[in-house]
């Protein structure tokens, strides 16, 4: 792939927690800030690749221990020997063989990998490179919800004890935030590795797997807590591969109006316009049934991020 990709994701979170510290309420900085990480973006669109039966290492998968048949996770290496079919990763002394195989894992491909294990000492930069979501709407709180269990305590055997009423739980969400994440996208990190032969390099056919992807899997991953949390915004600005650009998240702004949430891409236009001879192709997503977008840049296509069709 002859280009670097410069992009913003835009994560919509309505009553729901995008990504909770270890307390379960909605991650911060010190200011008090509310933030995703790279993990939490990277997450579901791990699970949507997984679900579509593609290679992925770096997902959390289950099995019965042989000790006293507990569920547990397995480690690195058994995930390592599953999707690759090895029978014993202690067995295997080549490691070009290991880089190959992991470089056939989708996950690695894009997100790069540290692979610390069983005499092989592996770390592959990826192509793919998120900073953190920054939630850019003044206005989000956390909300607590007191949940009843259906059940009581049953951990207490003595009678006298015994609980007579239901559990409490908790559920905390943000009443609403949103997440803008820059990234990106450089194929020349692999440079080396197709040097020595492990890798055709991250082509074209990758970058359209990580952008049909990255357009849907914060809505397609409806868990507990995710549910309510939709991909609303995209920007893939695609450059001449000696083209550096900046942060682009930090020239996106948005506020909520009475009717619909604005985002404004004004200051991010203003340079890029300027160098529209670097540019290939600036594309941008969103969603017209709550958002409006108010866009300078020259030549960008405007699509629908639900459809998928042009506006």
């Amino acid at each position: 792939m002859n280009k670097r990709v410069y992009g913003v994701l835009g994560i919509s979170s309505i009553m729901a927690n995008w990504n909770a510290d270890f307390t379960g309420y909605p991650k911060t900085i010190s200011d008090g800030t509310v933030f995703g990480s790279d993990k939490a973006l990277k997450y579901p669109m791990k699970k949507m690749w997984d679900n579509e039966g593609k290679k992925v290492l770096y997902i959390k998968s289950m099995k019965f221990s042989e000790k006293d048949n507990a569920l547990v996770p397995k480690s690195l290496k058994e995930r390592y020997e599953h999707i690759f079919n090895v029978k014993n990763l202690k067995d295997c002394k080549d490691t070009k063989e290991v880089l190959t195989n992991l470089m056939t894992a989708v996950d690695v491909k894009n997100f790069g990998a540290t692979f610390a294990e069983e005499g092989n000492n592996i770390s592959i930069t990826g192509a793919v490179q998120f900073g953190q979501g920054f939630n850019k709407y003044e206005g989000t709180t956390a909300e607590e919800q007191q949940i009843l269990s259906p059940f009581r305590d049953g951990s207490k055997d003595d009678k006298k004890d015994e609980a007579k009423n239901s559990t409490l739980g908790t559920k905390i969400t943000s009443n609403e935030a949103h997440y803008f994440y820059p990234f990106v996208v450089n194929p020349s990190a692999y440079k080396e590795l197709v040097e020595l032969g492990v890798t055709e390099g991250y082509t074209e056919e990758d970058y359209q797997n990580f952008k049909r992807t990255a357009l849907v899997s914060a809505t397609s991953f409806a868990t507990n807590a995710k549910e309510g949390c939709e991909n609303e915004f995209a920007l893939f600005v695609e450059t001449e591969p000696d083209l550096y650009l900046p942060n682009l998240s930090e020239y996106i702004n948005f506020e909520k109006s009475e009717v619909k949430n604005q985002i404004d891409l004004v200051m991010c236009g203003e340079f890029l316009n300027q160098l529209s001879d670097k540019i290939k192709k600036v594309e941008i997503y969103y969603n017209p049934y709550t958002t409006e977008l108010t866009n300078n840049i020259s030549n960008a296509e405007v699509f629908n991020i639900i459809t998928q069709k042009e506006v």
